[in-house]
Formats: structure tokens, sequence, C-alpha cells
């Protein structure tokens, strides 16, 4: 158990966009929203994993929609506790505790918004290990969890209590009714007993983002690589070592918000050792796939994030313009999340590219393409 303060969501926030690969929303408005509730409220309590008793009720809580939207429609700030409340009222089940569904810099604070609100604890982990686009593609459903009943929210108090017959489904028609609700939503969703929560989750990602941003935060004050920083946490995680895979200069940017999504794709004109070469990453809310000159480089699920070049500080798709100085990193999922049942739902054949899932230090070992 640990008690999260105000400094320790500084560093949530930056780890969570990090691990987020771009989506997961504004990491800046998570931050503000957790940190006003631990001055109202005192620090949050933070549990692990296996702390939660096998019997007890966890629900996960968490924003839906497109990001670029939520930069524009700020939420009020309750909206998750309140599904979180209509579906216990619905169920008759009171929640333990609440986690976060992903890693992202919105959608890793809400939940501990919801904990803060609610005086109930936060489970370090998550169903994602980063973030990404589908409430289907998380750890809970491959392992056989329902997501539903859950319950949407938006910011003039409509909601909504959906039950489904799979997780497809909660996917197709909760992403219709978020696009009613505005292009965003607040939801309730994959409740489970402690005993799935540990037999499902990925297990200590919020400290996870917090040594990240820790370390980032850290290099910047003692005017250290920042990459290098991220590298010594992640060479000591479930993950992999994080790797460079190109530097450059964003020279055009693609953004659509549509049904619910913002699609794109961002190129960025090689500089130094990457001279003469164009590295290009499609988006879907999230980061998915990265090529060189039309050589893939890496892919979901993976995870590939933008950082700024000077600072190391993450950049999101709906922050990342033309003109920025970046460092494109690839960072090795972990193990439970290149299962053949995950890369089913999450690989990259699932997001239309004719290709099998090819992890990204095997890519980068053809490549020869050194750590930094």
């Amino acid at each position: 158990m640990r008690w999260i303060d105000e400094e320790d969501i500084e560093d949530l926030a930056i780890g969570a966009a990090l691990l987020g690969t771009g989506g997961g929303g504004d990491p800046y408005l998570g931050k503000l929203m957790v940190q006003k509730c631990i001055r109202d409220n005192g620090p949050i309590q933070m549990i692990d994993v296996t702390e939660v008793p096998d019997a007890a009720w966890v629900i996960p809580t968490a924003m839906m929609g497109a990001p670029t939207i939520m930069m524009e429609k700020i939420p009020n700030g309750d909206e998750a506790l309140k599904s979180m409340r209509m579906l216990e009222k619905q169920t008759g089940i009171s929640a333990y505790a609440t986690m976060p569904i992903e890693c992202g810099g919105l959608n890793s604070t809400v939940p501990f918004v919801v904990a803060s609100k609610a005086g109930i604890p936060l489970v370090d982990g998550d169903g994602m290990g980063r973030a990404f686009p589908e409430l289907q593609m998380e750890t809970f459903h491959i392992y056989g969890i329902s997501g539903t009943p859950m319950v949407l929210h938006n910011e003039r108090g409509d909601r909504v209590l959906l039950e489904t017959l799979d997780n497809y489904m909660l996917e197709h028609i909760s992403r219709g009714i978020a696009v009613r609700m505005g292009g965003a939503a607040h939801v309730a969703e994959y409740m489970m007993t402690g005993a799935d929560v540990k037999r499902t989750a990925i297990h200590g990602t919020m400290t996870l983002c917090m040594a990240l941003g820790q370390s980032i935060r850290h290099a910047q004050k003692t005017k250290r690589n920042p990459i290098e920083a991220i590298q010594e946490v992640t060479r000591n995680s479930i993950y992999g070592e994080a790797i460079v895979v190109f530097r450059g200069k964003v020279t055009d940017i693609e953004r659509q918000s549509t049904d619910g999504f913002v699609r794109g794709k961002a190129l960025v004109a090689g500089l130094g050792e990457y001279e003469e070469k164009e590295l290009k990453v499609d988006f879907q809310n999230e980061n998915l796939f990265a090529t060189v000159d039309g050589q893939a480089i890496a892919m979901v699920p993976d995870l590939i994030t933008f950082l700024d070049q000077e600072t190391g500080m993450p950049i999101t798709t709906e922050s990342i313009k033309y003109g920025f100085r970046v460092i494109c990193l690839a960072i090795p999922t972990p193990d439970i999340m290149r299962t053949p049942e995950a890369l089913e739902v999450w690989g990259p054949r699932y997001f239309g590219y004719d290709t099998d899932y090819e992890p990204v230090e095997i890519i980068q070992q053809r490549r020869g393409t050194q750590h930094v």
C-alpha cells in the first residue's frame, strides 16, 4: 500500500503519457484534476493487485472518445464517479476499489479522481499496459471478463446503462453513444472480483508510470540524457528496454476526429544519422504503426512514442505539431500482450495492416540500430 501525493501525480502524468503511446488524453488536464482532489481530500491510497481480497469487487473507470475533443470539452470532474455510482446502484454491488483500464495521460488519472472522491483505494495496474483505441482491447476481455454492465456519463448529466452480448458489441454501441454525447464520455465497466483482477490485470503499471515520470524530471534537473534514464527504468521492468528508432523534424500532420476517434499520421524528416530518411507513424488515438522509407520499424502492440528532443517529455497525438524536433521511441510490450489470443485482438492485422506482428527488438536487430 502507498499513499499518493501531488508530487507523485506530477510523475504519474508524465510516465502515463509516455506509456500512453500518444493517446489516453491530455496529461496536463488529468494532473490538475487529481491534484485538486488531493488538496481537498488528502493523499490517495494505492494498493498492489495482490492486496485486493479475492471476493471484493473492483470497478475500473475511464474516459472514452477522441482526445482532441477532450481538450475543448473540459469535464466537470465527477462524471466517472457518477458512472461508477450508477453501476453500483443497478447491480447492488459496492466497489471496494477502482482502477485504470489503460495507461494514458488522462485515463491514468481519472480513476485517481474517482478513488479520492469515493474514499476508496486505487489498484496499481490496468488492462492494456499502454493505451488502445477500443474497449475490447483490454486484457480483461482477452482473459474472459465481460465489459458489461457498463455505464456512460457525460458532463450534462446524461447517462446510459449498457448490457451487450459480447465486448465487441460493447465497443460498437458505446462508441456510438459517446459520439452522441459530444465525442467523449466517462465510463465504468469490466467490474470484476479481486480474484479476476489478479488473473487478468497487468500488475504495477501505475508505479512504473511514476518511476518513468520521476526519471525524466530528474534527468531534466541534472542535465542527464532523459533517454538513458527511460531505458534504465524500462530495462528493469516487465517491458523491454526502450529503443530509439528515429530522430527528426515533424514535416506534416494529418489529423481527423471521426466516429469517436482521432485518426491520422505524422511524417518526420530524419536528422543526424537518420538524414535523408522519412518516418511515418499512423495513429488511431494512439500511435499504431511506424515505417521508415516504407519499411516497418515498430508496430502494435509494442509502444511507439514521440518525445520532445530537448526536454524528453512525451508528446500526445493531439499536441504534436509541424516543426517539432522529436525522438521516436519504441518500447517492447509485456509478454502477456504478445500471446496469440492478445494479438488477435490488437495485433497489426486487426488494424488493417497486411503483416503479422514482429517484436520491435527483432526488427531493430535486423536494422542494426544501436540503442542510445
